[in-house]
């Protein structure tokens, strides 16, 4: 890959080809002289381009091609030279992707800035340039988000000495409006958490008020970062790799991430899964939605109107119908590593009819438990003053910082790759996204509520097809190599719809059995970083409220 003269393209006139698919034709058509390459990853086509030209790309990339989600950036080092690479999708069709490859030299690894484009780039490059070291120019706020500024080194660099003793010393925290704490007009520095029941976990909100208004909040992340990334490059794709992703959601849904890590790996592998093993990730995996779902509708009731004795002890009883479910099927509660390369560890537990009827017990008793919750959150007149009209994040907004899942439904944005990518059985299955208009915190619950009467409607038809699948036809896994190893520099970026949105790995190849490169999107990253967008302007309350509704995972956000 050659940074010099670019190469010539045959057309830079891009009228009339917003609706076309992304190929190497229309790219050159786009962005004539700024290609310096075209090659092609496994999932999409890729650009190489120079890096002071980042923002005339990608802006030209969105407006003329209609990409406009920037869905990861993944940054990594090689012996010659760093890379930043972009993401992008369409919201209207995912399946429309391109990577934007950005190299610098290792003498010099500095790029521009997607921020100004991108308002998600803000976080995911000050992550670069926190764990690789890429520096990127008109960031507006280019300092560590993971790790302590303090800290020497990049963890994912080549030569970063892991032995390394580090201090991270303490400094008060001060007002970033006024830097003496107090200022003149008398705004006030609150923090709350990284230990706080509103906060879900360790997350620390810098809250500036004037009076009881927000007028700045930042999130401060990384508390319990552990470099997982790192930790899957380390592991072999056949056994090592699968047992982390569990852990990056401790609300239950760690079934889809694993399927985010099993999708990439089947297809950067070349592995095709069994149908049969398909519809049991697909039930399994909407289970394990429902059990995300039930604790981010308790935590909620709990955050807003202090609904402790009801609703969330009727959603935790109903969650441990479903661990029970999965207990049965995967043998754990949380931690499941259920899901193998090439299907899943076991089939549905001996008597099948005992499982398939507790399983149809609970979905029959679903709908009323459903209706209690609507009496006691959705019409509750206390809840809906504290929800609507409150946390407004309109759409356009929302795409800009990358948003997805329950977060961007809630919004309006009709985006789910179930969907609008296929994977599993979904295609197969009769269901329906849910989509709410409103864009405020109440939208964003209603969403989660509905989907669980969705995820129980596919539980369901999988379990008819389960029933009555051909005992000799019933093969849970493809026959996969005992070693992977995937021909060296190949690259691939696959998603799946986590329980918080597109939960997306990067993985890149070196011919061995580990990755090279193993790069996490957590929804919830993302997600989090809208937070000021919804909260500044409101009140306090109305602070906790939005963040309760973004169903925050740290495990996701740190990684």
């Amino acid at each position: 890959m050659s940074l010099e003269s670019p190469q010539t393209a045959t057309d830079s006139d891009a009228a009339g080809v917003a609706t076309t698919d992304v190929d190497a034709d229309v790219v050159r058509k786009v962005l004539g002289d700024s290609i310096l390459d075209l090659d092609q990853h496994v999932h999409a086509p890729e650009v190489t381009i120079r890096p002071d030209e980042v923002q005339a790309v990608l802006s030209t990339l969105r407006t003329d091609l209609g990409l406009d989600h920037l869905s990861c950036v993944t940054a990594q080092e090689y012996e010659d030279r760093y890379e930043s690479i972009y993401h992008l999708k369409s919201y209207d069709d995912p399946t429309r992707e391109l990577s934007v490859v950005v190299p610098t030299s290792r003498s010099d690894p500095v790029s521009e800035s997607a921020a100004p484009v991108f308002e998600t780039a803000g976080w995911h490059e000050r992550e670069a340039y926190d764990l690789v070291g890429i520096h990127y120019d008109d960031h507006p706020d280019l300092r560590r988000i993971l790790l302590p500024e303090t800290w020497q080194g990049h963890p994912l660099g080549r030569d970063y000495d892991q032995r390394r003793p580090q201090i991270v010393k303490y400094d008060e925290n001060a007002n970033p409006l006024h830097k003496d704490g107090w200022s003149e007009d008398n705004t006030m520095l609150l923090n709350i958490g990284p230990h706080h029941p509103a906060t879900h976990g360790v997350m620390h909100l810098q809250v500036v008020l004037d009076g009881e208004q927000v007028v700045d909040v930042e999130p401060d992340i990384g508390y319990i970062h552990r470099c997982e990334e790192q930790m899957c490059q380390q592991g072999t794709y056949r056994h090592q790799i699968m047992p982390y992703p569990d852990r990056w959601d401790w609300g239950g849904g760690g079934l889809l991430n694993e399927w985010a890590y099993a999708r990439t790996a089947e297809e950067l592998a070349d592995i095709e899964v069994p149908e049969y093993a398909q519809v049991i990730r697909t039930m399994a995996a909407e289970l394990s939605r429902i059990l995300s779902h039930m604790l981010a509708i308790a935590a909620y009731a709990l955050d807003v109107i202090g609904d402790f004795t009801a609703t969330f002890m009727y959603a935790m009883r109903d969650r441990e119908l479903v661990q029970g479910i999965l207990e049965d099927l995967t043998g754990q509660r949380l931690m499941f590593n259920y899901f193998r390369l090439g299907g899943v560890v076991w089939d549905i537990p001996e008597p099948r009819e005992s499982f398939f009827e507790k399983t149809r017990d609970f979905l029959d008793g679903l709908p009323e438990r459903l209706r209690e919750y609507h009496d006691l959150l959705t019409a509750n007149e206390i809840l809906q003053a504290r929800t609507l009209d409150t946390g407004v994040l309109p759409p356009e907004v929302a795409k800009s910082y990358g948003v997805t899942g329950p977060v961007a439904r809630g919004s309006g944005i009709d985006y789910d790759i179930r969907r609008d990518d296929p994977y599993g059985y979904y295609d197969e299955l009769d269901w329906n996204v849910v989509v709410e208009d409103d864009c405020d915190n109440f939208s964003r619950l209603l969403v989660r509520m509905r989907e669980v009467e969705e995820s129980a409607s596919i539980i369901a038809q999988c379990v008819e097809l389960l029933e009555d699948w051909p005992e000799d036809e019933r093969n849970i896994q493809a026959n996969v190599p005992r070693t992977i190893k995937p021909e060296e520099d190949t690259e691939i970026y696959r998603a799946v719809e986590a329980a918080k949105g597109e939960l997306g790995i990067y993985i890149r190849a070196d011919g061995t059995d580990k990755p090279a490169r193993f790069k996490i999107r957590g929804p919830s990253f993302s997600n989090l970083q809208a937070l000021p967008e919804m909260a500044e302007g409101e009140y306090i309350p109305d602070l906790i409220a939005a963040l309760g509704s973004l169903d925050t995972i740290m495990g996701e956000v740190d990684r």
